[in-house]
């Protein structure tokens, strides 16, 4: 019974994976950010067939899980290490952090930028949950691709059989 329901898991998660990243990669051509936008849709893709084809990669339950949760946790936390600031509109001073997805940020408007700024600085993080659950979901992606290139490089060549003389 638990075979078939992680069998059921993975094609689904898979499936939407694979699905997804194909139609995030169509979706985002003209993006402001293509290479990221591209790298996220290659990953999501390809961690889908990967799930999705689980006689070609077999992949170990426990190191699987490992690798999945520790590249979510310390690749979500490392991404926010990337910062972004732009100044906007009628001066809106915005800071986010996170990558690929920026999930947390703040903000502060002000009669000039340097007030905008300094209301800015002086506000409180706020997380956004959707992107969070976006970048666990990505570097899980990631920590899964790991094992399974980890895998097939630990797999013996096959060597071809000889052809059948007549």
């Amino acid at each position: 019974m638990r075979d078939r329901a992680g069998a059921a898991v993975r094609g689904v998660l898979g499936a939407l994976s694979l699905v997804g990243g194909l139609t995030w990669i169509l979706l985002t051509l003209g993006a402001p950010r293509p290479v990221t936008d591209l790298a996220v849709g290659v990953v999501l893709a390809v961690g889908g067939l990967v799930l999705l084809m689980p006689h070609r990669v077999p992949l170990p339950g426990r190191a699987t899980a490992a690798a999945t949760i520790g590249a979510a946790v310390a690749g979500t936390l490392a991404g926010g290490l990337a910062q972004s600031t732009q100044l906007g509109g009628m001066y809106v001073y915005l800071a986010t952090r996170g990558w690929p997805s920026a999930w947390i940020a703040r903000a502060g408007s002000g009669g000039d930028p340097a007030t905008a700024r300094q209301v800015a600085e002086q506000s409180r993080w706020q997380i956004d949950a959707v992107n969070l659950a976006a970048d666990l979901y990505f570097w899980a992606f990631v920590g899964l691709l790991l094992v399974a290139a980890a895998g097939l490089a630990r797999r013996p060549a096959r060597t071809p059989e000889p052809a059948l003389a007549p």
